[in-house]
């Protein structure tokens, strides 16, 4: 069995649900789109392997799913603590603008003037809005330099996945 190259984590199994095999999944998504509309999962207990997932539904906050091979509720107890990754390839389409945390990450990140923020280290979510948080890698005896910058419209100009960088109105004092 091959692994594919684009595996995304993207929850993990904090436990059953049920007495019927389901298995309760904490996103690592407030959207759990991915963990939805993907047919096959690849789970890493008690070793990598890609099950198919049989049907899903979110439940609160979690995501509850019924897996193919999992019959009863001691084997979705088994299961409890598995991470659970999709291909990359399956996950839904976007709308224009709209943009994946992990296709964000790593990207070279600038302000209006051309001066270099550094790279996209991290995304967080403080529930209005994602903050890109860019480290800015120094040699030397100087600290490294860290922003971070709320993802509006105000902030971030322009994201350009094919050049790898995002253009933004920050200046190097803030």
């Amino acid at each position: 069995m091959a692994i594919p190259e684009d595996l995304v984590l993207v929850g993990h199994i904090i436990g059953a649900y049920g007495i019927k095999g389901w298995v309760r999944i904490r996103p690592y998504s407030s959207d759990a789109d991915a963990l939805l509309h993907a047919r096959t999962w690849w789970l890493d207990k008690p070793a990598l392997r890609d099950v198919d997932m049989m049907q899903a539904k979110t439940h609160g906050e979690d995501v509850v799913a019924q897996l193919m091979g999992v019959a009863d509720r001691d084997a979705a107890e088994a299961l409890k603590g598995a991470t659970v990754q999709v291909r990359r390839s399956h996950f839904p389409p976007l709308e224009d603008d709209e943009f994946y945390w992990i296709d964000l990450l790593g990207l070279a990140v600038e302000n209006l003037q051309g001066e270099s923020l550094g790279t996209v280290a991290d995304l967080m979510d403080n529930g209005a809005h994602p903050i890109l948080r860019v480290q800015l890698a120094v040699t030397g005896e100087e600290k490294a330099r860290e922003w971070l910058i709320p993802f509006v419209d105000q902030f971030v100009k322009t994201v350009d996945q094919q050049a790898k960088k995002i253009t933004v109105d920050w200046g190097l004092d803030f």
